[in-house]
């Protein structure tokens, strides 16, 4: 991990960046003396830095002719910024129209690590964008979305994600085995819809449903908060939830069904 504190990191850092702003310019590929020249770098310290550039992703190296472009990683990265500001346009009426018929805040999340973030959230007071809120994480075992998100990978993948999450309790009401996480997902595969009962928050009932991309793969959740006397699990409030879920994934391009 790259200390801030440290110059010499830094400096390296940027001569990395630099080399990848080069290889975008130059989508033939460049070699490494061509690349020195045009950084102003000794051509071992650019292979050095390209080395471990390839080793990442974010180089590749063309071996039939010993030139460098840019790696399947920038792409990647690159799609998924594309595809939340894609994302939140396409949400946005569904949003608002949920937090109008439920009048209760909504928010849309995605994956990032063992975390649901949320990267948009509308209070139903005359559908106000609630900025402090967006960017907060919350975990995937104790959270509607995070259910909601994970709710399509398969059992090794799940089992991996348990071993890695540190499971602890937010609440008396938190469940912090792998059992019943998996257990949880399975609801959601069969039902379509995830709950939150008090798990993450007391006071705080969350229902939540998975958005699906073109391909069908969960690449987001839609979720409504509140009270547990507001927020039931009936089909009232079940229902517009899956329904604004539904909706944002056909936007996106699915055309399934509707079972999400």
């Amino acid at each position: 991990m790259p200390d801030p504190d440290n110059p010499g990191t830094v400096q390296t850092l940027d001569r990395a960046l630099r080399i990848i702003e080069l290889l975008a310019l130059h989508s033939e590929g460049l070699g490494v003396t061509a690349i020195g020249g045009l950084v102003g770098l000794h051509k071992s310290t650019v292979h050095r830095l390209l080395v471990h550039l390839v080793s990442q992703g974010y180089a590749e190296k063309d071996e039939s002719r010993s030139v460098y472009t840019l790696g399947l990683r920038i792409v990647e990265l690159a799609s998924l910024r594309l595809n939340q500001v894609e994302l939140k346009t396409e949400a946005g009426p569904y949003l608002r129209q949920l937090a109008a018929s439920l009048n209760q805040p909504v928010q849309l999340a995605i994956l990032a690590d063992f975390d649901a973030v949320s990267i948009e959230k509308i209070d139903p007071q005359a559908h106000l964008r609630m900025y402090s809120q967006i960017g907060k994480r919350v975990p995937v075992y104790c959270s509607a979305l995070g259910k909601c998100l994970v709710s399509d990978w398969n059992l090794p993948e799940l089992e991996t994600l348990a071993a890695k999450v540190p499971f602890r309790a937010f609440t008396p009401r938190t469940k912090t085995t792998v059992e019943a996480f998996l257990s949880e997902v399975q609801l959601v595969r069969e039902r379509g819809w995830a709950v939150d009962d008090e798990e993450h928050e007391l006071g705080i009932r969350c229902i939540g449903a998975p958005v699906r991309d073109f391909t069908g793969k969960v690449v987001a959740a839609v979720s409504a908060s509140g009270s547990p006397a507001v927020m039931t699990t009936e089909a009232r409030v079940i229902d517009p939830v899956r329904q604004a879920a539904i909706e944002i994934s056909r936007r996106l391009g699915w055309l399934a069904g509707e079972k999400s």
